[in-house]
């Protein structure tokens, strides 16, 4: 039972050190903002991560295109996590590096959004990506953890106080259902 608290209790701290962060709340809130924007003109979504971090991904991107707590017209969102046979591909020909930039160059768009997940802040495929939001006028945004974070050229960056990757992936997910219900109440709010 004391393990069990334990955690609970480190993941609590973590959520409280989020909540009284002003410029984390105010990045978030700036983020949530983004994407309303991006959805109004448009525009759509692509999430990457790693590991837990790609499963976090296509968990957000499917909150956008079904639905997070209203009944509402889907929103365009996409993992770029989910294809193996894209995935691979790249993996193959071009190195495991580039399997996010390929996939900004050929989907991207002026006026999308690529959301990277990453525990460290670190992903040399999440830092690569980051060219081809450049390249191609794609937003950037960084949710990320750790303590040397390498991710902080992205446009914005969301950090989660902690180098404790379960607390990192829990808050992470926390963001992304915040951010999910943002745009649904703003550009939904009187669905059912």
């Amino acid at each position: 039972m004391e393990q069990v608290k334990a955690q609970v209790a480190a993941s609590a701290r973590v959520m409280e050190a989020f909540l009284n962060d002003e410029k984390a709340l105010q990045g978030l809130a700036d983020v949530a903002n983004l994407l309303v924007k991006t959805y109004r003109h448009g525009g759509k979504t692509l999430w990457a991560g790693n590991g837990g971090s790609a499963a976090d991904a296509q968990h957000m991107a499917a909150e956008l295109v079904n639905k997070f707590r209203l009944s509402r017209p889907g929103l365009p969102a996409m993992a770029l996590t989910v294809d193996t046979s894209i995935l691979t591909a790249i993996g193959n020909d071009y190195g495991y590096g580039e399997v996010f930039y390929r996939q900004l160059i050929a989907c991207g768009r002026p006026g999308d959004v690529f959301v990277g997940l990453s525990t460290s802040g670190n992903s040399e495929n999440l830092l690569r990506a980051l060219d081809a939001c450049r390249e191609k006028g794609i937003v950037s945004v960084a949710l990320v953890g750790g303590k040397a974070c390498r991710m902080d050229a992205y446009d914005h960056v969301l950090h989660v106080p902690s180098a404790d990757t379960p607390r990192i992936q829990e808050c992470h997910t926390l963001i992304g259902h915040i951010l999910c219900e943002y745009v649904e109440q703003n550009l939904f709010g009187n669905h059912d």
